[in-house]
């Protein structure tokens, strides 16, 4: 605890970087190094190569985001039960499809319903030809409060695949389960690539949460997609912690996974949802949007099963 009130007096100490108003930036490009493949569908790709970070190389990119190897994670083994060992993360199970940062005047929630909202947008104009029937989207919204602005870092994976989530899977029960289930569940797994000292000590290198239990998430489900809205700003210390992170972001590059963790035996071992890194972020590089008014009794954990981004478009 002395740690963590020393590291918020630093932060309280240290100027907070500007947060100007700005255009989106201009229409990233691929880097060599992370280039698609072939085979990626087209809305994918285009969720790839836009939003407001572009998407650079692993190893020298800066404000951008890239795809870690799963390696770079310990997960559970398949004898984790026996002797607590742990081992590198395989593949993703989804495949990832870029990142948004976003600012808004008020907390974004829901953000895959918004008929702005870029992935879903491609998503649904590649369905209306007869193509990706079967995809499905996984988001991962970091809501980051603030005295006048928020912010949002949006996550996006996808499958063309029934397998990841076919019936009985672990991911397919998280999917489909309820909240306690999803609460209990949903761990992010991180490791500082790259950062000053006093970020190291907050954060730890390498460190794992259960976030269901330790910030309010919310879960909005939708015929093709699950969308996960944790809220930074319900706990006072992973928000004073984080906005020390924010203070010296250009310098900081942070591993991110995602997982359903494993509870008992017949679900072991781990698998990685999927993974971002982000390199180097500037604040200013995020996108403006509009808040839109959420009615009352609808957005937290409470509700869980919301119309699909499908279902509002034609409802407008």
């Amino acid at each position: 605890m002395e740690l963590v009130q020393f590291l918020v007096l630093q932060y309280m100490q240290t100027k907070p970087p500007p947060m100007s108003l700005l255009l989106p930036p201009p229409k990233p490009h691929r880097s060599s190094g992370n280039s698609p493949g072939d085979s990626i569908p087209d809305w994918i790709s285009e969720s790839i190569n836009g939003g407001s970070l572009r998407r650079v190389d692993l190893n020298s990119g800066t404000n951008g985001w890239a795809s870690p190897p799963g390696s770079v994670f310990s997960l559970r083994s398949e004898s984790y039960f026996q002797n607590r060992q742990k081992s590198p993360a395989g593949d993703y199970l989804l495949s990832p499809a870029g990142m948004d940062w976003l600012k808004s005047a008020a907390k974004l929630d829901h953000v895959l319903s918004r008929a702005d909202n870029r992935v879903m947008h491609a998503l649904r104009r590649c369905q209306t030809l007869g193509r990706s029937l079967k995809s499905f989207v996984f988001a991962v919204n970091l809501q980051i409060p603030g005295a006048k602005e928020h912010h949002s870092a949006v996550f996006y994976f996808a499958t063309e695949e029934p397998d990841p989530v076919r019936t009985g899977s672990l991911l397919n029960r998280f999917v489909h389960g309820d909240d306690a289930f999803r609460n209990q569940r949903f761990k992010l797994v991180n490791r500082i690539a790259k950062g000053p000292w006093i970020v190291k000590k907050a954060v730890g290198s390498h460190s794992a949460c259960l976030l269901g239990k330790a910030l309010n998430c919310a879960y909005y489900k939708g015929s093709n997609y699950l969308e996960i809205d944790v809220d930074i700003g319900s706990s006072a210390i992973a928000n004073a912690i984080l906005h020390l992170a924010l203070g010296c972001v250009t310098t900081v590059t942070i591993d991110m996974g995602f997982v359903v963790e494993a509870q008992a035996e017949d679900e072991l071992p781990e698998r990685l949802i999927g993974a971002i890194r982000v390199c180097q972020m500037e604040m200013a590089s995020a996108t403006v949007v509009e808040a839109l008014h959420v009615p009352r009794g609808v957005g937290w954990a409470k509700v869980n099963h919301h119309k699909s981004a499908d279902e509002l478009a034609l409802d407008d």
